[in-house]
């Protein structure tokens, strides 16, 4: 099992160091650039929703981000202490409207339900712990 843990500010600046570090993980790992450019959505979405909606009082707070190839199962781990919000109880948004009528937000959802295999939200110790997992293909 190969592990990386890397933790940053909550800050938007920081979106580069994710995706710097999967494409660092992509190479040392073996894993095919397709599928690093979905996990990097997914994380993405993940961080950026944290940051702007999990934070009331602005102050400078970490988010610790977990990543786990065992075998061919990814595994990535949010690890913050935002106000609790689980994305799994979230409505899935409605794609098929138009951009003009379709409620705001959503789509980070949308993105982990389609594109992870597994999906796992716990609130302990006044953290948020969002598991998410995906079966890669071979190389």
């Amino acid at each position: 099992m190969l592990t990386k843990t890397i933790i940053i500010p909550n800050e938007m600046s920081q979106l580069d160091v994710i995706a710097n570090t999967l494409e660092l993980l992509a190479d040392e790992w073996n894993l095919m650039m397709e599928e690093t450019m979905k996990l990097n959505l997914v994380l993405e979405e993940v961080v950026t929703n944290i940051i702007n909606y999990g934070y009331p009082d602005k102050a400078v707070h970490t988010i610790e981000i977990r990543f786990i190839l065992d075998g061919r199962l990814f595994t990535m781990q949010t690890i913050d202490d935002a106000i609790g919000f689980n994305p799994l109880l979230q409505d899935e948004p409605d794609i098929t409207q138009s951009i003009e009528d379709r409620k705001i937000g959503g789509l980070g959802i949308h993105f982990m339900r389609t594109i992870m295999d597994h999906l796992e939200y716990k609130r302990a110790d006044g953290k948020n712990i969002l598991t998410l997992s995906k079966k890669l293909s071979g190389n």
